[in-house]
């Protein structure tokens, strides 16, 4: 399945009583579609899914399936450290209607490669619905293999990673061993090395403030102009670091309720962005120290 090339892992609105706010969920589904994401992943970790109930989590599957109601991708967030509940969850996102699952390492148990072959491959079997993997590394601390992905690659319906490791030495490896097999990155900043060495797109924090200008990279890179696509990296680079700035989702909350798009805060143990943090989020954001956002706004 073709996801697309920019795919954001969007955040989870909240009302002033940190409740799932499905009226902002329907308006930031629809601002997203609109400015640049070809697909969206619900429930990921941008989406605060480790303080999200299931319960949260399969309203919001059902939810925003109806809402983009076909025009992309909607790809659930499913996976945990608990294999059977994992699998509970997809079946619930597959009977829910969406296009996909993300499934994140194991992260706190600690697997050995063999346990993460064995999960992976068993909540792939239990679901028809394609699987994109989630190797984080840093959140997880488990580290998944080349040799391992190579090998979850050639069961059917695993048909993408998002490859959060930094380590593009590993990612061109996945990619030379891998056939029918997507390789998206996971850091907004690799975004163009990892399509370089021929990776597919980005699984994006960023695109929720800048998914055009990230488009805009992306197709000026595959149509061959590679100091566009290089210079457009160089001015956005500043951007997506300040949304990384402080734990994320505050960060990129907090640029949405600025331009007006408004997604409430974050639930504990994350916590919104002192004063300090939001006035150099404001200065990252003006158009004036963001020259793509000035030419395409």
């Amino acid at each position: 399945m073709n996801f697309g090339q920019v795919l954001t892992a969007m955040v989870t609105p909240f009302n002033h009583n940190e409740e799932v706010d499905f009226n902002a969920t329907r308006t930031l589904v629809n601002y997203l579609i609109a400015n640049g994401s070809d697909g969206l992943v619900i429930a990921g970790t941008t989406g605060e899914s480790p303080t999200l109930t299931q319960e949260e989590k399969v309203e919001l599957f059902k939810f925003v399936v109806e809402v983009v109601d076909g025009r992309v991708p909607v790809i659930a967030g499913t996976g945990s450290n608990n294999t059977r509940a994992s699998i509970s969850l997809t079946r619930q996102a597959e009977a829910a209607g969406v296009d996909g699952i993300m499934l994140v390492t194991p992260y706190y148990n600690k697997p050995s490669q063999e346990g993460l072959f064995q999960h992976f491959s068993a909540i792939a079997h239990s679901t028809a619905l394609p699987v994109m993997l989630y190797n984080i590394p840093g959140r997880s601390v488990v580290n998944m293999s080349v040799e391992t992905i190579v090998s979850l690659s050639k069961i059917d319906n695993i048909v993408a990673v998002k490859e959060a490791s930094g380590d593009l030495d590993a990612m061109a490896q996945i990619i030379s061993k891998t056939s029918d097999f997507t390789l998206y990155s996971g850091d907004d900043g690799l975004t163009l090395p990892v399509l370089a060495i021929g990776g597919a797109g980005i699984v994006s924090v960023s695109s929720h403030i800048i998914g055009n200008e990230m488009q805009e990279m992306i197709n000026s890179f595959k149509n061959g102009d590679v100091h566009g696509a290089a210079a457009t990296h160089r001015t956005l680079l500043p951007i997506m670091k300040a949304l990384f700035a402080a734990p994320s989702p505050a960060p990129v909350k907090s640029a949405l309720n600025m331009r007006g798009v408004n997604v409430g805060g974050v639930r504990l143990p994350m916590v919104p962005l002192n004063e300090e943090e939001k006035r150099a989020l404001q200065i990252a954001l003006q158009p004036s120290n963001a020259e793509a956002i000035l030419l395409n706004k």
